[in-house]
């Protein structure tokens, strides 16, 4: 039973890691669950609560730096307050219509916000695609903060 369940927490952590690119997986929140698993099957002998505390707060920025990485992008080039909720907005309600819904709901929102502001088309499709590369620079981050989350839990067995 034990090689069951340290299959399927292997499956979260590679699940995770394809859910850190791809928008349509919770990839962090995987990666955790994968690795509370393994640890739990372990009896926690060599992943602790301390470094299980440890990798969840790391994943919980990681979490966080997904959900605003959309409005950051549009407010680094001095989008309106309409604008950044629009993109928050937008990064929420896609969630519910798959990969599509991700991808074009920041832009559609931070578009939106701008053009209720009374900004220019020009001026909000700039905010829309500068949405785009917040997305961009945080689908980077939840990566980076993916591959840690696998780093410490490998160093807490390593020297555990």
């Amino acid at each position: 039973m034990d090689i069951a369940l340290y299959l399927l927490a292997a499956a979260l952590v590679v699940g995770g890691i394809a859910g850190a690119i791809l928008p349509a997986l919770p990839g962090i929140p995987m990666i955790f669950g994968g690795i509370w698993l393994a640890a739990a099957v372990d009896d926690y002998r060599h992943l602790g609560v301390g470094w299980l505390v440890a990798i969840g707060a790391v994943g919980a920025l990681g979490v966080a730096v997904d959900f605003v990485s959309a409005s950051l992008g549009a407010k680094k080039i001095g989008a309106s307050p309409r604008a950044l909720w629009g993109a928050g907005v937008g990064t929420f309600v896609g969630m519910f219509f798959g990969l599509p819904g991700l991808l074009l709901g920041p832009f559609a929102g931070a578009v939106l916000g701008e053009l209720w502001s009374g900004k220019s088309i020009l001026r909000s499709a700039h905010v829309g695609v500068s949405t785009w590369f917040g997305m961009l620079v945080g689908v980077i981050a939840k990566a980076v903060i993916s591959f840690l989350m696998i780093g410490m839990a490998a160093l807490a067995l390593l020297f555990a």
